[in-house]
């Protein structure tokens, strides 16, 4: 977790250079042996390359006086190619020191930003994109060894080089070619400025649809089955290809920019370099140069050209740059939720209990939860009940510490969760969720996940458990089979089951079954649910559910209604009571009974009968509750 306070937003928006190096320069500095080295090889090409034309002066000089083989200057010929081996060879290592600071600065800050994703609430991840988020962390990677490079070792090297030429001109000629140089360069960057920020808009128009053209991809993807279910494909086609349209013409405005701006450097450019070399003809016409300072102006005005040229692709370049870098900054800037208090203990896990006292929750303007007072002795199990809506989920979150209540505390033996740390308390606490997600590995991965440094005995131990050993065992590839992505090559019973054994795997004290058996078929929920109970046995358990005749075994029912308590007790106590828990177990039946009914009054199918059939002792599936 990134425990520095985040910076100002307006310092991260405003893409400034040197907030960006401020951000950076911890990482790098870690690694100033290498960049120093790295300074000094760079020093040394460029002396070398602004040595280069003094030496081929003086050689072409020497050979104006109609040299002899006896008089041909071998050592100016040996130095010339000394320096000019020289500064590719100090180029290359240069290269070598560089680049594991390069690669380790952006992985290091790519490694703060992804934990630092992994630490923000289930607020922010409710809203975010994952395809948009993916693809800023992609960019801001390849921006920050890009930058360091570029700043470390090409801009300021380059401003050495220039001034070193200037001032070799200076003092070997008149003033007239700094002058020239000069004002050169100071058109050259007032107009690069210019150019630059107004095209920079553009750039950022084309990052905004290119985040948007891959996020939609993403999600289109991810919800495959569903694009087939209504036959969307067209729709999603035309969908992607708007948004790529978007793409395609900020991407061809900002070309254009690119363009005009490059064509407005050439030309000053080459106004400059005509005017210093009319200077310098004059000169050897006039006398007052040879051909030697002509040859030696020449080659640096050659040499300034391309550092020149270089400056604006830097300027425009270094801004796309920080342009990405914003948007991976801004993730790291989000705020962290579910903090930590400086110097928490760890969670003390002692019988388990679990307590809810006046515990109340909002989400933005709208109010989940109410005044809940509610307590799950340890080792018994209570089913919360209600309408789609009434906080049943939220009593879930708040327990894993999701989000931290705006009211009232919630307790796991007598200890406020905000006083202990949030690790030790999910160590503890294991959830069956109602659509388990899984990694596109392997079934082992899968299920080792829950708790990574296990054996493999102990992962097989807990594939028993979940009763889904056997069926692993049947598959040709055993525990090394695919599940594919989000497990879409499993059906909705395995996927369960994979669940609940990764969940015995992590061995918790305190258990959350979050509507885990609601989107299965009758024959499948029944025998989950025998083993939900006894994954649940010895342990506290908190029961989320739709359907009453999932609970009926628990030890209290609660019936949440508009984020409050309207009633509690066990099945037998809400239905003797004749509230609002027994007009719901009484309309749930009438469905049921309806539903058996037309299921008994419809021929089975011939085909996978005996497969498909549920036992006549398994009562069908009770309807969810409505709003």
């Amino acid at each position: 977790m990134n425990d520095e306070p985040p910076a100002p937003a307006a310092a991260t928006a405003s893409g400034s250079a040197l907030t960006v190096l401020r951000r950076l320069l911890p990482t790098v500095w870690h690694y100033r042996g290498r960049v120093l080295l790295g300074l000094a090889l760079v020093v040394g090409t460029k002396l070398a390359l602004v040595g280069l034309p003094l030496v081929l002066k003086e050689l072409i000089d020497a050979l104006d006086l109609k040299p002899t083989p006896l008089t041909v200057p071998v050592a100016l010929l040996m130095t010339y190619g000394a320096l000019r081996l020289a500064s590719s060879v100090l180029q290359e290592l240069r290269n070598v020191v560089f680049a594991r600071v390069m690669a380790r600065s952006s992985r290091e800050v790519a490694l703060r930003v992804f934990e630092h994703l992994h630490a923000l609430s289930l607020r922010f991840h409710l809203d975010r994109r994952t395809g948009a988020v993916g693809r800023d962390l992609e960019r801001g990677m390849g921006s920050i060894s890009e930058l360091l490079d570029t700043v470390l070792y090409m801009v300021v090297p380059t401003l050495v080089e220039l001034a070193l030429i200037v001032a070799i001109l200076v003092a070997g000629y008149d003033l007239s070619f700094a002058a020239i140089t000069l004002v050169t360069l100071a058109l050259y960057m007032a107009f690069t400025y210019r150019m630059t920020e107004w095209r920079l808009r553009w750039y950022r128009e084309m990052n905004e649809a290119n985040t948007e053209a891959s996020a939609g991809s993403v999600d289109s993807l991810l919800n495959y089955e569903t694009v087939k279910y209504f036959n969307n494909e067209a729709f999603e086609t035309e969908r992607f290809d708007r948004r790529l349209r978007n793409l395609e013409d900020s991407a061809v405005r900002s070309l254009k920019a690119a363009s005009l701006l490059g064509i407005g450097q050439s030309a000053l450019i080459a106004a400059g370099l005509t005017a210093l070399l009319w200077r310098a003809t004059d000169g050897v016409v006039a006398g007052r140069m040879s051909l030697g300072d002509l040859v030696l102006v020449n080659a640096y005005l050659l040499q300034m050209a391309a550092p020149l040229s270089y400056l604006g692709v830097v300027y425009r370049e270094g801004k796309q740059m920080l342009a990405n870098l914003e948007r991976m900054f801004a993730l790291l800037d989000e705020p962290v939720e579910v903090r930590d208090r400086p110097g928490a203990p760890a969670l003390r896990i002692g019988a388990g209990e679990v307590r809810f006292e006046n515990v109340s929750f909002r989400y933005g303007e709208r109010e989940i939860l109410s005044g809940i007072d509610l307590t799950i002795p340890s080792g018994r199990t209570v089913a919360v009940v209600g309408s789609t809506g009434a906080g049943k989920s939220t009593l879930a979150r708040l327990l894993y510490r999701h989000y931290d209540p705006d009211g009232g505390r919630v307790l796991v033996d007598g200890q406020d969760l905000r006083e202990v740390t949030a690790d030790s308390l999910r160590r503890r606490i294991g959830v069956v969720p109602q659509d388990t997600v899984l990694f596109n590995e392997s079934l082992y991965y899968n299920i080792a996940y829950g708790r990574p440094d296990a054996s493999r005995e102990e992962v097989l131990e807990a594939a028993r458990a979940a009763r889904i050993h056997d069926f692993i065992q049947s598959l040709p590839q055993g525990y090394d089979t695919g599940v594919g992505e989000r497990g879409l090559k499993l059906s909705g019973g395995e996927k369960q089951r994979i669940a609940i054994a990764r969940t015995l795997l992590k061995r918790p004290a305190i258990l959350i079954f979050d509507e885990a058996t609601s989107a299965l078929d009758a024959h499948t929920e029944d025998q989950i649910q025998r083993e939900l109970g006894q994954a649940a046995r010895g342990r506290t358990a908190l029961v989320i559910a739709h359907r009453l005749s999932t609970v009926v075994d628990a030890d209290q029912i609660v019936v949440l209604e508009g984020g409050r308590i309207a009633e509690r007790g066990s099945h037998a106590e809400l239905l003797a009571a004749g509230g609002r828990y027994a007009a719901l177990w009484a309309m749930q039946q009438r469905r049921a009974d309806a539903a058996a009914a037309r299921n008994a009054e419809t021929p089975a199918s011939p085909v996978r009968a005996d497969a498909d059939a549920a036992p006549e002792s398994v009562p069908p599936p009770a309807p969810a509750l409505t709003d």
